[in-house]
């Protein structure tokens, strides 16, 4: 009785964790948009420092090399320290390198801030769904990890209006240290609301929380088939992505030989209806428990379609409804595959196996590139679909594969895997 009478009112758990989602996405959001502040002004880069697209493409490498690497030693400080002192300290880090960027002297002084950049990017994962696992009421996060991933989204969508805005206006230099102050004033924000992060709802809401230690076995956890199955589904999707979305407008133009602005258009429709599928996902995540079954559906719909593009020959319009309804059924799989990843991390380890497992896509959008550029330069963009769909098709095997248990322990409602990690005072 005592538990219950401890318990928060309804409408004040759902506002808590409408701020607490709220914070998270906001960070998430910025995560993705640092992520594109270079790319758009790398034709005025090779112009000021000299340089090719080639040795801006490697100072992009260097970042997410560094952050798939820290992936994971970021996700065990998480269950050590608890979220929300890492997640504060990778997004003052990154912020600071965006505004540094704004101040190189050199081309060579790129490097090492992007290292540190990459260092910021690796906590966003582990540190983020630590917070919303251990915070957010199980009958809403699905919808909660929904949100985290349309934010991701949309801040890649909105960095390259935002750079070449700040860059036309008062050039590229004030442009970055505009943007990386932004971030930094949003990090002393995030400070202020420590409480929301590690406040003590969740201690009422927990009946009998287990300690970090007890669900903690290291590297055994990480080598467990599930976790390493869920790092391959990862590795998989960012093989497909890499294809439907890095490569989709040059395939398209060189396939079909319709325009860059058509073909950019095209990609446009697949993001935009990708985040409108992650909302939808969000909810079919909390009202369906079978979240293996959601992934393959939305996985199949979307490599059939990608299968289109490689067979087919189509009007322009028709490619590009082809290309938003293959974006609605991937992101219609967001949501169902973080609760599938959820339900596979033992208590306690929430921070480490989110670190993990995410830190396949950095695997996949490294070693996919240049594989998928190779197809292009001899003349094969049709075959940039066929290993898009190949890709989609195996991650459905591993998704299944981790399948129903999985699934069903993250709805069991005596055992809400809620990680006391982000219970420690931050």
């Amino acid at each position: 009785m005592a538990e219950i009478i401890a318990q928060p009112p309804r409408r004040e758990a759902l506002a808590g964790d409408v701020k607490l989602v709220g914070l998270v996405s906001a960070a998430h959001f910025i995560s993705h948009f640092y992520q594109l502040v270079l790319p758009p002004i790398f034709p005025l880069l090779t112009e000021v420092f000299g340089v090719g697209y080639a040795e801006l493409g490697l100072v992009v490498s260097l970042m997410y090399v560094a952050s798939g690497l820290m992936q994971t030693p970021a996700g065990i400080v998480v269950d050590r320290l608890g979220p929300t002192p890492v997640l504060i300290g990778g997004l003052g880090l990154f912020s600071g390198a965006v505004l540094l960027f704004g101040l190189a002297p050199g081309f060579w002084w790129l490097a090492p801030l992007a290292l540190v950049a990459g260092l910021g990017n690796c906590v966003f994962h582990p540190a983020d769904y630590a917070i919303m696992t251990a915070r957010v009421g199980p009958g809403r996060l699905g919808r909660a990890f929904g949100t985290h991933g349309v934010a991701g989204n949309l801040g890649w969508v909105a960095a390259p209006a935002s750079v070449l805005g700040l860059t036309a206006l008062f050039g590229w230099r004030a442009a970055l240290v505009i943007l990386g102050a932004a971030g930094l004033l949003f990090t002393a924000y995030i400070v202020t609301q420590r409480a929301v992060l590690t406040g003590d709802p969740v201690k009422a809401r927990t009946a009998d929380p287990a300690p970090a230690a007890a669900g903690d076995k290291g590297a055994r956890i990480l080598l467990s088939a599930p976790i390493l199955l869920c790092f391959a589904y990862f590795t998989l999707l960012s093989v497909a992505q890499v294809g439907l979305q890095t490569f989709l407008p040059s395939a398209a133009v060189a396939a079909f030989g319709i325009s860059i602005a058509a073909g950019n258009a095209m990609l446009t429709g697949f993001l935009l209806a990708a985040a409108l599928g992650v909302v939808a996902g969000g909810i079919l995540a909390d009202r369906f428990a079978n979240h293996g079954l959601v992934i393959a559906v939305g996985l199949a719909a979307s490599a059939v379609l990608s299968l289109v593009f490689a067979v087919a020959a189509l009007p322009v319009l028709a490619l590009a409804a082809c290309a938003s309804l293959a974006g609605l059924a991937f992101g219609g799989t967001m949501p169902a595959r973080d609760m599938l990843v959820r339900g596979a991390a033992p208590q306690g380890a929430t921070g480490k196996v989110f670190g993990f497992v995410y830190s396949g896509l950095d695997l996949g959008a490294a070693i996919a590139p240049p594989f998928l550029g190779l197809l292009l330069d001899h003349g094969r963009p049709r075959l940039v679909f066929v290993v898009s769909a190949a890709a989609l098709f195996v991650a459905i095997a591993t998704a299944v594969a981790v399948g129903g248990d999985a699934a069903g322990a993250a709805h069991k409602p005596a055992a809400p895997a809620r990680d006391d990690s982000a219970d420690r005072p931050a």
